[in-house]
């Protein structure tokens, strides 16, 4: 039988507490997760695709089954490449469910072979988003609930100083 793959997609500008939990309950609903790190270009990037495909890298370096790639193209177009008929997306209210239904929508017509799973957001993580994220820190607001150790040093150094 052939290994059931999925993609969670994402810029993970940068990757949250929210994102790493999708990320671990999502890799336990499939044999190989692959987490797609893409750009929006409707959202200013803090890092590069580079650098965003590194620190996801070293953030799920514990997930045995979970790998990072980067991609430029449509979703179902990457999802077709990898094998994948699952793309797995979190949902943190209903907002996100509006515009996720949506596009789940548009990717079934494009290829009617994957189909999206969407899982629901822990509720102490649900009002963590990386825009917010970036927005407290350069603000000079604490983030340390909202992202790894890691990251928030990756964040706060491309953070200005205020002063």
């Amino acid at each position: 039988m052939a290994d059931r793959i999925g993609i969670y997609p994402g810029t993970f500008d940068p990757i949250t507490l929210g994102h790493m939990d999708i990320i671990e309950r999502g890799a336990k609903l499939v044999d190989r997760l692959i987490i797609g790190v893409t750009t929006n270009m409707a959202k200013s990037p803090m890092f590069s695709d580079e650098e965003r495909i590194e620190i996801v890298k070293r953030e799920t370096a514990g997930i045995a089954n979970a790998e990072v790639m980067g991609f430029n193209s449509l979703l179902v177009d990457f999802a077709g490449r990898m094998g994948a008929a699952t793309i797995i997306r979190g949902i943190r209210g209903v907002t996100d469910f509006e515009y996720e239904y949506q596009l789940t929508g548009m990717n079934r017509q494009l290829n009617e072979d994957v189909d999206t799973i969407f899982l629901m957001a822990d509720v102490s993580l649900q009002p963590i988003a990386s825009r917010l994220v970036k927005e407290i820190a350069i603000y000079g607001g604490d983030i340390s609930k909202f992202v790894t150790p890691a990251v928030e040093t990756d964040v706060l150094a491309r953070v200005p100083a205020r002063g």
